[in-house]
C-alpha cells in the first residue's frame, strides 16, 4: 500500500516552519537553554504555547497548551516519541527528554486546542522522586507510566471543560496513544505516525533487549477509530514489519507515505492527515 500524493504541495510551509524552529533552537542555545528539557521549553514559547506543569501518578508532567481561536469541545492530545532513552548501546541517559519533538512541530499546525503531554520523568524531571531510568528504558510503557498520562490528562480535561479527545502519537507516543485508548472514555480516535504498535515485533527486528516491565500494545484489541501512517524510507518503525500490523488493527486506515522517514517531513502532510478525521467527504485512500 503506497500514498501518491505529492509532497511538494506544502513545501512552502514545511520550510517556513523549518527556518523557524531552527532559529528558536539557536536562540535557545545562546540564551543558555542548552539542555535538552531548555531547548523543548523554547520552542514551545516560540510557538506561543502555554507551559504547565500537570500532576499525574504522583509524578510532575511537563505539557504545553494552545487554545484554539473558535471554542471546540474536542480536545488534540499530542504524545512524543521515546527521546533518547539511551545515549549510546551501554549508556543511559540522564535526561530522556526528546532531542528533536516532532510532535511539538506538528501540534503547531493544528488549528484545533491541542495539548503537548510528556511523559513522567522528562523535560527536567529526571531526578523527581519516583523517576528511576527504567521509566524510560525497559518500562517505557510500562502501567505507572500509562496512568500517570492517563491521570494527568483526565484532570486537565476536567479543569478545561473538554468533552471528546484525539490521541496522537509519533514512534512510541503512538505506543502509548494505544495503551491510554481504553482508559478514557471520551476518545472519540487516535493517530499514529510511524507509531510502534508492537513492541515486540520492535524489539525482535533491531535485535534488542525485550521491553521487560512495559505493555504491549499488540495485545489490545482497537477500542476507538485507529489511522496509522508509516513512512516508507523509516529504518526505526519499517514498513515491511509494521504495515501489517497497522492493517490488521485498522483494515481501512493505514498508509504509507513515499519519502518519509522516521522523523522527516511528516509537517508536509499534516494538513491533511487532519483532515481525514472532520466529518464530511472522504478523502482519498491509496492502497
Amino acid at each position: 500500500m503506497t500514498q501518491v500524493r505529492p509532497v511538494w504541495v506544502a513545501r512552502k510551509l514545511r520550510w517556513r516552519w523549518v527556518r523557524a524552529w531552527t532559529l528558536s533552537a539557536l536562540c535557545a542555545v545562546l540564551a543558555g537553554c542548552a539542555s535538552p528539557a531548555g531547548r523543548v521549553y523554547a520552542m514551545a514559547a516560540a510557538a506561543g504555547f502555554q507551559a504547565l506543569s500537570l500532576e499525574g501518578g504522583g509524578f510532575r508532567l511537563a505539557a504545553f497548551y494552545k487554545p484554539a481561536a473558535v471554542p471546540n469541545p474536542v480536545l488534540h492530545v499530542y504524545l512524543e516519541g521515546d527521546g533518547t532513552p539511551w545515549e549510546s548501546r551501554w549508556r543511559i541517559a540522564q535526561d530522556p527528554t526528546p532531542r528533536h519533538p516532532l510532535m511539538l512541530r506538528l501540534m503547531a499546525l493544528d488549528p484545533a486546542p491541542a495539548l503537548y503531554l510528556g511523559r513522567p520523568c522528562y523535560h527536567g524531571h529526571a531526578q523527581d522522586a519516583g523517576c528511576s531510568p527504567a521509566l524510560w528504558t525497559d518500562r517505557r510503557y510500562g502501567p505507572e507510566v500509562v496512568e500517570a498520562l492517563a491521570a494527568g490528562l483526565r484532570g486537565f480535561v476536567r479543569a478545561r471543560g473538554f468533552r471528546r479527545l484525539r490521541l496522537f502519537g509519533h514512534s512510541g507516543g503512538g505506543a502509548l496513544a494505544v495503551l491510554l485508548a481504553p482508559r478514557l472514555p471520551g476518545t472519540l480516535a487516535l493517530v499514529t505516525v510511524a507509531g510502534n504498535l508492537d513492541s515486540a515485533a520492535w524489539t525482535a527486528y533491531h535485535g534488542y533487549s525485550p521491553l521487560a516491565g512495559s505493555l504491549n500494545p499488540a495485545d489490545l484489541a482497537p477500542v476507538v477509530a485507529e489511522y496509522h501512517y508509516l513512512g516508507a524510507d523509516d529504518p526505526v518503525i519499517p514498513p515491511q514489519v509494521f504495515a501489517p500490523i497497522a492493517r490488521n488493527r485498522s483494515p481501512g486506515n493505514w498508509v504509507i507515505l513515499p519519502k518519509m522517514g522516521h522523523g522527516c517531513c511528516w509537517e508536509a502532510e499534516w494538513g491533511l492527515i487532519l483532515k481525514r478525521l472532520e466529518p464530511g467527504p472522504a478523502l482519498p485512500h491509496h492502497e
